[in-house]
């Protein structure tokens, strides 16, 4: 009893670990699926070591859509719920309003959701391409498509994305009335070869039993009318949920286009300034190192300025000496 105990709950911890590799950022799903294979490994568990190691690392569509599945569970819940509601109001021949109502809420639900994945593309830093978008919402559609959780692939742990529902996936929205038309089919009834009291007498007892059969051939005729035109609905309502994803692809598409030419335009307006600022630089530089050169320049003229204010005094000082001498020997010879 303990050792199954123990294998349950190592049981239970692994599913735990496998969540948690589809929860990481894309980036990281390698390298921590090869460690969680690695410690399996270490402790002897060398089956679940391989299972995890073949675990395929989600294209980007697909983890956008295990991340809506782990991080915006109640949006998740309410595109599930909604097409639930949709095929059991088939199942029962529903009103068509009721019938619109739901498909109405369906396209929100892919629309809210569609909104969330660009978010998180956006802020795990990928590009929310509408070719990725498109494939998002095909996944959301297709898993929402099956019966039960159960006959689809398993939410949150996606690697690929899921088929596109084609025709034959949208029927399996409306059950199929093959077997009501057998069940409600008009009982042809060959009146065998007796007398004209026996016929009588035999029409009066199978009256009744006709009159039922006809009663629900009706129903059944009116159940698959209201089937067909659920169908038509259904139908009407995915080509203009197609149109409405198309349009918003296209408003992405033309949205990422401007967005480009605004970001090409800011790196040039970036790249002129720069060269801006390094012309004005470079004239900075000359300008400082003219101002330099003037500046020694009119020191050394002001050297050279003294030097000539010192000659012309010791010239005049000469000039001086040399007239009192002469004036000096001319008085003594005169004498």
């Amino acid at each position: 009893m303990d050792e199954e105990r123990v294998g349950s709950q190592a049981e239970g911890k692994l599913e735990d670990d496998v969540d948690a590799l589809f929860k990481l950022p894309l980036s990281e799903f390698i390298g921590a699926r090869n460690s969680l294979a690695a410690s399996l490994k270490r402790v002897g568990r060398a089956d679940d070591a391989n299972l995890v190691k073949a675990l395929a690392k989600p294209s980007i569509s697909a983890w956008a859509v295990n991340q809506l599945h782990w991080n915006h569970r109640e949006a998740f819940n309410s595109l599930m719920a909604t097409s639930q509601g949709f095929r059991q109001a088939s199942n029962t021949a529903g009103r068509m309003a009721d019938v619109r109502v739901l498909l109405d809420a369906r396209r929100e639900a892919l629309s809210h959701l569609s909104d969330l994945a660009t978010g998180l593309l956006r802020d795990a830093g990928h590009n929310p391409a509408p070719d990725t978008i498109h494939r998002i919402l095909t996944t959301l559609e297709a898993i929402s498509g099956y019966a039960t959780p159960s006959d689809g692939p398993t939410p949150g742990r996606l690697t690929q994305d899921v088929d596109p529902p084609g025709f034959g996936s949208l029927a399996s929205l409306v059950p199929s009335t093959d077997t009501t038309e057998r069940n409600g089919e008009v009982r042809r009834v060959t009146p065998s070869p007796t007398s004209d009291s026996a016929a009588t007498e035999t029409g009066k007892r199978r009256s009744p039993d006709a009159a039922g059969e006809i009663q629900k051939a009706r129903q059944a005729q009116e159940t698959h009318r209201a089937r067909i035109a659920a169908a038509k609905a259904a139908l009407q309502e995915a080509r203009k949920s197609l149109t409405e994803v198309r349009s918003r692809a296209q408003r992405l598409e033309a949205a990422h286009k401007k967005a480009d030419a605004e970001a090409k335009e800011a790196d040039a307006e970036a790249r002129r300034a720069e060269k801006q600022l390094r012309e004005a630089e470079e004239h900075f530089k000359k300008a400082s190192s003219a101002s330099q050169d003037a500046a020694h320049r009119t020191q050394r003229m002001a050297a050279e300025a003294e030097e000539a204010a010192q000659a012309v005094a010791g010239a005049t000082r000469t000039v001086e000496d040399a007239s009192t001498a002469l004036e000096s020997l001319q008085e003594s010879g005169a004498g």
